[in-house]
C-alpha cells in the first residue's frame, strides 16, 4: 500500500482543520546513515560521503520519493544530521520526515517525549516532523499520552508505532483515541525471512483499519540482495556481519531464486525481494546509500510478481530456517 496521511488531528475537527497530507510507495532509510562513513565501521560498515548522500537525495527526489526515515539513536542522532546536511536547499514543503522517540535513551525531565523531539527537529533543522513513531513498547502507557500536546501543536503531524504487537497496537490507540488521535502507522521488521507480524494479524489489522504498515529489514541489511554469499561475506568489522554470514548459505537457494526471477525481468534480488513485500500491501522502509539503490527501488515500484512466484519464495524462505529476529525486538 502507498502510505497516505491526511488528518492528524481529532477526527471531529477532521473538516475544519488543514492538514498535511502525503502518498509514499516506500520511505527511504537512513539508519546506516549514522555510521562514521568509514569502511567497516560501524553497524552496517558502510562508506558514506557528503556529496555521495547528496546525489542519493538528489536521485530520490527526481524519482517521487521523497519520505525519508530516521531515529535518534541512529548513530545517536548523526543519521539525522547528516539528513538534514544532505536536505539543505530543498523547501521543506518538498519532503516528509519521519524519525522515533526511544523509551531506552529518554531523559528523566519533566517530559521526556518533548525533550526527545526537540533535539531531532534541532538536528533535523525543522520546527516539525510528518511522522513520529514510538521506537519500541517499553513502559507504553507512560509515553503515549505525552505525544498528544505534540500533535496539538503540531511538532508532530502524525503518530505511528514501532516493534509493537496487536494488544500494545490496540492500547496506543485507545490512549490516543481519547484526545481524538489515533495511530496512523506501524513500522515492524517484515521480510521474506521474518514475517511474524504477518503471521501474528498485524498486517490484516492494518488493512481493516485504515493503518499504513511500513516494513522495515525487507533485505534484512543485504543479506537479500543477492550481493553476499559464503564467498563473499557482509563486510567483516560491521553488526550486520556478526549477525548475518553464519547463515548466508541457508539462505543461497532463496536469493539464487530471487536472482533468477529478476533475470528477466532487467531486476535484481533486491528489486525482487522489495517488489514481494510491495506486493504483500506493505510500504517498505529501504536503505539508501548510494544513487542506484534509488535507481533498485523505482524499478522494484514497477516489478509485479505472480502469485506462484511468491507462493515459491516463501517456500523457500521458511525451508531456509532461519530467524532474524532482531534482539531489540519481542515476539509479536
Amino acid at each position: 500500500m502507498n502510505a497516505t496521511f491526511s488528518g492528524g488531528g481529532p477526527r471531529g475537527l477532521l473538516e475544519d482543520m488543514t492538514s498535511k497530507t502525503f502518498t509514499a510507495p516506500a520511505a527511504l532509510g537512513t539508519w546506516a546513515w549514522g555510521d562514521s562513513g568509514e569502511a567497516g565501521d560501524g553497524y552496517f560498515g558502510s562508506e558514506l560521503t557528503e556529496s555521495g548522500l547528496r546525489e542519493v537525495v538528489g536521485k530520490a527526489h527526481a524519482n517521487g520519493l521523497t519520505l525519508w526515515d530516521t531515529a535518534a539513536v541512529y548513530g545517536m542522532g548523526r543519521s539525522e544530521t547528516v539528513l538534514a546536511q544532505a536536505l539543505k536547499g530543498y523547501d521543506r514543503s518538498e519532503y516528509q520526515l519521519s524519525t522515533k522517540f526511544t523509551p531506552q535513551i529518554a531523559g528523566d525531565g519533566a517530559d521526556p517525549v518533548a525533550d526527545l523531539l526537540q533535539q531531532s527537529l534541532d538536528r533535523l533543522g525543522t520546527d516539525y516532523v510528518d511522522l513520529y513513531w514510538i521506537h519500541n513498547p517499553a513502559d507504553l502507557a507512560r509515553w503515549t499520552p505525552l505525544l498528544i500536546p505534540l500533535l496539538r501543536d503540531g511538532r508532530i503531524k502524525h503518530v505511528g508505532v514501532s516493534n509493537h504487537n496487536l494488544e500494545e497496537i490496540a492500547l496506543a490507540d485507545e490512549i490516543l483515541g481519547e484526545a481524538g488521535y489515533r495511530v496512523e502507522a506501524v513500522q515492524n521488521h517484515y521480510s521474506l525471512l521474518y514475517r511474524s507480524s504477518e503471521r501474528a494479524g498485524i498486517l490484516d489489522h492494518c488493512r481493516e483499519h485504515d493503518v499504513t504498515f511500513f516494513s522495515y529489514l525487507v533485505l534484512e541489511q543485504g543479506a537479500l540482495t543477492g550481493k553476499y554469499s559464503p564467498a563473499h561475506p557482509l563486510p567483516e568489522g560491521s553488526s550486520r556481519a556478526a549477525g548475518y554470514n553464519g547463515i548466508l548459505p541457508q539462505l543461497q537457494a532463496l536469493t539464487d531464486r530471487m536472482g533468477a526471477i529478476g533475470a528477466g525481468r532487467d531486476a535484481s534480488a533486491a528489486e525482487v525481494a522489495t517488489a514481494w513485500a510491495l506486493a504483500k500491501g506493505t510500504t517498505p522502509i529501504i536503505g539508501v546509500t548510494k544513487p542506484e539503490h534509488v535507481d533498485g527501488l523505482v524499478r522494484a515500484r514497477d516489478l509485479e510478481l505472480a502469485d506462484e512466484e511468491i507462493a515459491e519464495l516463501e517456500a523457500l524462505a521458511s525451508a531456509a530456517d532461519v530467524d532474524t529476529r532482531g534482539s531489540w525486538e519481542h515476539e509479536m
